[in-house]
């Protein structure tokens, strides 16, 4: 299948695909493990990774903000039109295990909505791409650029008789509150912990129909895979309104949201 990707979201793929090859090279080495401000880890793949993407990225017109890079006051992102939204490591703790759990992701925004995401997860080769005026599609992938590519269209058809709820690998899977919640409407429940962006990608695809995170998480965690979701109709949720998360707010921090359904 082709797909008909603009310029910049070509080079979104390659800076993907390259970021992934420079995080495999540590992936595979000794690599030490610092901890940041907030007692989050990094690692030399989150800043390989992260030069790497401002690097080609660089070519385009936009701004970038990235997880690991100069985070400017709202005053003057507030004014962008256009800008990348950039986690270089998602899932750090999963890196740092050696799970194969993380991805790169990067987000092309317009008016502080996701209109283009990639996902990257450069060990289990898996690239999910997708925006509310393309589709969504997965391909596995090492190094190919998108035109080399063979896409499978999201969401896959799928019959299942249990309801899967995706949790975090590093996290509480789910809390109790939601928990009591989900038994209320299914008679048969299954919990499933995956790390990074992964779980919303699992959402697009269909092969799970919950996730909810009710903890602290950033913009850049959320976008590239908000933007996949919204292809196929499923924007990620506030989890107490159930509005649609906002991006480029004076505070960075997501509020609780869930992608996927509750019954």
């Amino acid at each position: 299948m082709g797909i008909n990707f603009s310029t910049y979201e070509k080079t979104a793929i390659r800076a993907s695909l390259l970021a992934g090859e420079a995080i495999r090279m540590v992936y595979y080495s000794a690599f030490d493990v610092e901890s940041k401000s907030d007692n989050t880890p990094i690692t030399l793949a989150d800043k390989n990774a992260h030069d790497i993407i401002a690097e080609v990225l660089s070519s385009t017109p936009y701004p970038v903000l990235s997880e690991e890079g100069i985070h400017l006051d709202y005053e003057e992102r507030s004014s962008w039109e256009y800008y990348w939204l950039v986690d270089p490591l998602d899932g750090t703790r999963e890196f740092v295990k050696r799970n194969g759990e993380f991805s790169v992701n990067i987000a092309l925004m317009h008016l502080n909505e996701p209109i283009f995401g990639v996902i990257y997860a450069p060990i289990l080769k898996s690239l999910f791409v997708g925006g509310p005026h393309l589709g969504a599609f997965k391909a596995e992938v090492e190094k190919d650029l998108p035109e080399n590519v063979v896409w499978t269209e999201l969401p896959i058809e799928q019959s299942r008789t249990e309801f899967i709820v995706l949790g975090s690998r590093s996290h509480a899977p789910i809390s109790e509150k939601l928990q009591a919640r989900l038994e209320k409407n299914h008679r048969s429940i299954r919990i499933i912990p995956l790390g990074s962006s992964l779980k919303i990608c699992k959402i697009a695809e269909g092969s799970a129909d919950l996730y909810a995170r009710l903890g602290p998480t950033m913009e850049w965690d959320t976008a590239a895979g908000d933007a996949i979701c919204r292809a196929v109709g499923i924007p990620l949720k506030q989890y107490h309104t159930d509005e649609n998360i906002q991006y480029n707010k004076p505070d960075l921090h997501n509020p609780d949201f869930y992608a996927g359904r509750f019954s």
